[in-house]
């Protein structure tokens, strides 16, 4: 019985063809059952994000087979030649496997090293597949044992504590410069990739109010519906910048949105109450000369790149003792694997030999029965039941001898106990 994990991601394809074998959420449960016919494997899970499409088997066969019904799989249900997915595509078996599922749940094969979201999507995925019911004892508990591994490194280590991109670390440096966001006030200006994550950082994080700035409205709209902002046009900032605590640009203005005058003014309305400003825009949104008034904090892109420079190293750090913690915890689950398997050939074995000793009994009992000397029955059925027991291990040790396995023999007599002393 073996443990396997395939998969395909952003670090050995492309999006033209991670999207090739990626599975609708809705035709998951009728792909679990399917794969399960036709790669023939005991169990089955199926993670699909938009960075990695995985497949997680239990199987009894050999991997070279397995490879290739997964791979001939692939192909049918995708309608995709294999040749356009086989080289992109790496295999993990056992120990590798789990570790890999490990390391994936924690962030730590991520695009964006130590991003939380992938362990939902597992989570997902762990759920899908309990539903499909192709999953059983062994997969359930390698998930369960990977949820617990991914909580004890948010816990443990510092991988997810610091921003890594400029969105994020925006949103963050204004955590810290006010006591709460949920009474602040925030102008985005711009409704590009940029400021729709900095708008759902900041809706994650319950902002008090925000008001999105574009230059065409429509888009604007389109964002702040999904955060319930109210729009303006970029001729009104000057009319609303002094209700601001919070501003956050990034259009792709060839010129300054926001002057120093514009920001005197608003502090002047503002009595003089603070605003803490970031322009996360190339060429500037907001004059340079706004950072020689007092009572602004303005950050450039520059400035968040630092900090993001220095909060990688600080996850990449993390990252070494989050392996540290996979690597042992995948142990774990292979000790409980292997005891698994160790007690299910115990439990064979003992049933075995229950089973030869009923038998010898019930021909005991029927010979008390018809008045044969109890002793005789007594060592018949001694002898009997010793043959039966001795009957495996001898063969073993037998064929070992015969074929010259030395290093087999030596085992079979370290089993059987036979090289030990009686004093």
């Amino acid at each position: 019985m073996s443990i396997v994990a395939v998969g395909i991601n952003h670090k050995t394809a492309p999006v033209a063809v991670r999207e090739k074998i990626s599975f609708n959420p809705d035709q998951l449960s009728h792909a679990l059952q399917e794969m399960l016919t036709a790669v023939q494997c005991k169990e089955a899970a199926i993670l699909s994000t938009c960075n990695r499409t995985e497949l997680y088997l239990v199987q009894d066969d050999n991997v070279e087979a397995t490879q290739a019904r997964v791979v001939n799989w692939l192909e049918q249900y995708h309608s995709v030649p294999s040749s356009s997915i086989t080289p992109s595509l790496y295999w993990h078996t056992d120990k590798q496997a789990v570790n890999h599922m490990m390391r994936v749940a924690c962030g730590l094969d991520s695009l964006v090293l130590g991003e939380p979201q992938i362990l939902g999507q597992m989570k997902q995925a762990y759920s899908q597949a309990k539903a499909a019911g192709s999953m059983a004892l062994i997969m359930d508990r390698l998930f369960q044992r990977t949820f617990g591994v991914a909580k004890q490194v948010r816990t443990e280590t510092e991988i997810g504590e610091s921003a890594v991109s400029v969105a994020f670390a925006a949103v963050n440096l204004a955590k810290h410069i006010f006591a709460s966001l949920s009474k602040a006030r925030v102008l985005l200006v711009g409704a590009g990739e940029t400021i729709e994550l900095v708008a759902k950082h900041l809706y994650d994080n319950n902002v008090g109010s925000i008001t999105v700035a574009n230059r065409t409205i429509s888009r604007a709209e389109a964002m702040a519906e999904q955060i319930g902002a109210d729009v303006i046009t970029l001729a009104q900032i000057p009319d609303h910048l002094a209700r601001a605590d919070i501003v956050i640009s990034s259009t792709g203005s060839t010129l300054p949105i926001i002057g120093k005058g514009m920001v005197e003014t608003a502090l002047l309305q503002r009595k003089h109450q603070p605003i803490f400003m970031v322009d996360l825009a190339v060429p500037r949104d907001i004059e340079e000369q706004v950072t020689e008034l007092e009572d602004v904090f303005l950050y450039t892109v520059d400035d968040l790149q630092s900090i993001i420079a220095q909060n990688l190293e600080n996850r990449r750090k993390a990252a070494v003792q989050a392996e540290g913690i996979v690597v042992e915890q995948s142990d774990v689950f292979m000790s409980w694997l292997r005891g698994l398997n160790t007690q299910d050939a115990v439990l064979s074995y003992r049933q075995q030999c229950m089973s030869e000793r009923d038998v010898l009994i019930e021909r005991a009992l029927s010979q008390l029965g018809n008045s044969k000397n109890p002793e005789a029955v007594v060592a018949e059925l001694a002898t009997k039941l010793t043959n039966k027991l001795m009957h495996a291990p001898t063969r073993a040790l037998q064929s070992a001898a015969q074929g010259g396995e030395l290093d087999k023999l030596i085992y079979l007599r370290d089993i059987f106990d036979l090289d030990k002393s009686d004093n």
